[in-house]
């Protein structure tokens, strides 16, 4: 009998997709889905970018070099520098997407058996490249009850064992929306510096921050110069999510070199998506301004309806476009099937992602969903409405 392989069988599932095929069928029986399940947004891509893919100014859509087009670096160095933050095009490999920057920097920092500290809950897809890596995910849990912050700092230095390689995290957080404070940012800066550890920041949703508050990247510490590792992404910076385009960031020259290895291995990153992301990056305007305004707004319609709803607790993010949502039920992924399987109000229903998927262990916790405000407000405003009365009869069934 043909063996597949043990890490295919040990690949989690995602719980943003997993759920994809009782959607399909709720559709194909004529009921409207409403998805709230995954962090595409509808908001359109820069003008720019969509006349870059209309007007591309090749013969040949070629390789491009392994690290990423000139053009594109430059544009992305530039952004940075816009910042106030001093990243060179030699600081940057061009990645397909975040994920294959996640994936470069577990393969270039990790040796199989080597663990990584995470705040819970975090991306879904970090179990996932874990898996792929043969790395560890340690969990340091957060709760909603403080909004999702930083965990004690005790219990990270309580984790570290010598296998420890870095602490992840997720700024602002996906799926939380919680946003690291500068004293949390310096509390962790201490402690990878006090255990040489690499801190690795996911801050792929960095534009979008709310309510006055400012980002303030892990790349301000200049202490951090061999330390820290930057995952970034067009995707939801300009929503293009399908371009497929993200960077690995770093000022650690060995470690870059090391990741161009992985980088010349996979031959390159996408011509055309560079090409569109380099001219977004040129003709920014007024798009951060005009799309953080829609999504404040959602927000706030979304949060404070869900919690009119008795049972349901909703903290308020300050960033990305995520809510992680308690809810009154037994089991929050049997919840949402049934709301794909076996309810429709007036012909629709929403689809929901699991939140136990966003946790280490699937029995961490099992009555979160995460919620993202990607859709129009009267949208959203529907959906909260198909929610409520959804979990009224839930409850009353079970």
């Amino acid at each position: 009998m043909l063996e597949l392989s043990v890490k295919g069988a040990q690949m989690p599932s995602s719980p943003i997709r997993k759920l994809v095929p009782y959607a399909d069928k709720a559709r194909s029986k004529g009921t409207k889905v409403y998805h709230l399940n995954i962090g595409q947004p509808d908001i359109a891509s820069p003008v720019s970018a969509l006349e870059a893919y209309h007007q591309l100014p090749f013969d040949v859509i070629a390789y491009t070099h392994s690290e990423g087009t000139p053009e594109y670096r430059k544009a992305l160095s530039d952004y940075y520098k816009g910042r106030g933050y001093g990243v060179e095009t030699n600081n940057i490999i061009v990645t397909n997407g975040g994920s294959e920057a996640l994936l470069f920097t577990f393969g270039v920092i990790a040796n199989p058996g080597d663990e990584i500290i995470i705040p819970e809950p975090f991306y879904a897809n970090y179990n996932s490249f874990a898996c792929q890596s043969d790395v560890k995910i340690v969990p340091i849990q957060s709760t909603i009850e403080n909004n999702f912050g930083l965990p004690p700092i005790e219990s990270f230095e309580e984790k570290i064992t010598d296998k420890t390689k870095a602490i992840l995290i997720c700024h602002p957080g996906n799926p939380t929306g919680y946003l690291y404070s500068q004293a949390e940012l310096q509390k962790l800066k201490d402690l990878v510096l006090k255990h040489d550890l690499y801190l690795i920041s996911d801050e792929v949703y960095a534009e979008y921050v709310y309510g006055g508050e400012e980002h303030v990247s892990v790349l301000s510490f200049p202490e951090l110069k061999e330390n820290v590792i930057i995952i970034d992404s067009e995707s939801k910076r300009f929503s293009m999510c399908g371009a497929r385009l993200g960077a690995m960031i770093s000022r650690n020259e060995e470690l870059m070199k090391r990741a161009m290895k992985f980088a010349q291995a996979r031959l390159s990153p996408v011509l055309t998506s560079q090409y569109a992301a380099a001219k977004a990056h040129e003709n920014v305007g007024t798009y951060f301004e005009d799309s953080r305004a829609e999504y404040i707004s959602r927000r706030d319609l979304l949060v404070t309806e869900l919690n009119k709803i008795p049972g349901v607790i909703c903290p308020n993010p300050k960033g990305a476009f995520y809510c992680m949502v308690e809810l009154p039920v037994d089991d929050a992924e049997k919840f949402a099937i049934w709301l794909l399987n076996d309810f429709e109000l007036d012909g629709e229903t929403v689809m929901v992602a699991p939140g136990n998927g966003f946790y280490s262990h699937p029995d961490t916790v099992k009555n979160q969903v995460r919620i993202a405000y990607v859709l129009n407000k009267e949208d959203l405003q529907r959906s909260v409405e198909i929610l409520r009365v959804a979990l009224d009869k839930y409850n009353f069934q079970n």
